[in-house]
């Protein structure tokens, strides 16, 4: 059985204000076209297919345009919901939708019903996870405590007992939109942290062949059975060093993995620059990132004047500008910024809580009800999207 692994498609996100439209709707055309030229036997999409649960109507267009030219291509699709995504309005009409070869599986309480494709050696069971807000599904999972890997763990459950009762040999495979510990993350994903932990081990995909994974944009190896696809296109400078491209997945009739990256359409390359606006104007070796687009860090120590305008008349695409002055060490702790880079909202509010304190920070009862405070805050945004 051959695969061709994606997530994060992010339908109608922009970056840095340039619409991505374009760029997505070529990413759509190369993945028919790969599906078509590598054979594949199935295309999985591990969750994001949109960037927002209420998308704009051109994003909703696309959507449609994929869906036509994947049943067009005769070449069945799994789609799952991520946490991105309304798994309502995603869902709507799969019934129908099904009838031509696309399978969205976007209910918690499905999790156990595979699609059942077929090759020489025999049945492969697709199953569908897709993101499990654990506050929200918790009931239907029937999990007491809620948090991600007890939900996860629970879906697992019945993925493992639904293959039990399954013809010996049929082999498995899992979406699911979740972050696995060991992976690298990005500043372009939505924090999913509940209860101050996000991350779920490997061992809960125990038990199937291979997991296609989404909601990391990196496309990263966590096992030879355990992959990110990453996204297919950059949505924020962070990603500047990734490689974007999907998994071709072979599957053969042991069940054994192999796979192969592919890469996918640039449509600009990213460039992250640090340095004096008089530096950057004139250093030559920077021609190479003329047409990237750019985030710019000035250190200059006094503000210049116009620096954007400056910067554009050389980098055109120039769409990010940071100013971080060069200081002294004692000046650098000084900076609001620096003391709040890669720290989360449980840590920022605790330390929020030892700052009005004169150095006494929150004692455990009080850190529970931070994290509470931060769980329901986060839950009551996700079912506002949903709602909306």
């Amino acid at each position: 059985m051959r695969i061709l692994h994606t997530s994060d498609w992010h339908l109608g996100r922009s970056f840095h204000r340039v619409s991505m439209l374009g760029a997505q709707a070529g990413f759509i055309s190369h993945l028919v076209e790969t599906a078509r030229e590598r054979e594949a036997d199935v295309v999985v999409v591990a969750g994001d297919v949109y960037d927002r649960a209420v998308p704009p109507l051109a994003a909703i267009e696309l959507f449609d345009t994929a869906l036509h030219q994947l049943a067009e291509a005769g070449i069945p699709t799994v789609m799952i919901s991520g946490n991105h995504d309304s798994a309502r309005r995603l869902g709507v009409g799969a019934g129908l939708i099904d009838r031509a070869g696309i399978h969205l599986r976007t209910s918690p309480a499905a999790c156990g019903e595979p699609v059942v494709l077929a090759d020489r050696h025999g049945d492969v069971a697709f199953y569908g996870l897709p993101y499990l807000e654990p506050a929200l599904v918790k009931d239907v999972l029937g999990v007491e405590r809620p948090g991600h890997e007890a939900v996860l763990r629970a879906a697992m459950d019945q993925v493992r007992a639904d293959l039990a009762g399954r013809a010996p040999g049929t082999r498995s495979v899992v979406l699911a939109h979740a972050f696995v510990t060991g992976a690298a993350v990005s500043d372009s994903e939505r924090d999913i942290t509940v209860g101050g932990v996000a991350a779920v081990p490997l061992d809960v995909f125990d038990g199937v062949d291979y997991a296609a994974l989404g909601h990391l944009h990196g496309c990263q190896t966590l096992t030879p059975r355990i992959r990110y696809a990453g996204s297919p296109l950059p949505y924020s400078f962070s990603e500047a060093d990734h490689r974007k491209s999907m998994w071709l997945v072979d599957l053969d009739a042991d069940g054994e993995v192999t796979a192969e990256r592919l890469d996918c359409p640039v449509p600009r390359p990213l460039a992250r620059l640090r340095g004096t606006l008089e530096e950057l104007l004139a250093d030559e070796s920077l021609a190479g990132h003329e047409d990237a687009w750019v985030e710019v860090t000035l250190t200059d120590a006094v503000r210049p004047a116009d620096p954007m305008a400056r910067l554009q008349e050389r980098f055109p695409h120039t769409l990010s500008l940071v100013f971080a002055p060069d200081r002294s060490e004692e000046e650098a702790l000084d900076s609001y910024a620096r003391r709040l880079s890669g720290r989360d909202d449980r840590q920022i509010a605790e330390d929020f809580v030892g700052h009005v304190r004169g150095g006494v920070g929150p004692d455990s009862a009080e850190r529970a009800l931070l994290r509470e405070a931060l769980d329901a805050v986060r839950t009551a945004d996700h079912l506002g999207e949903v709602h909306r």
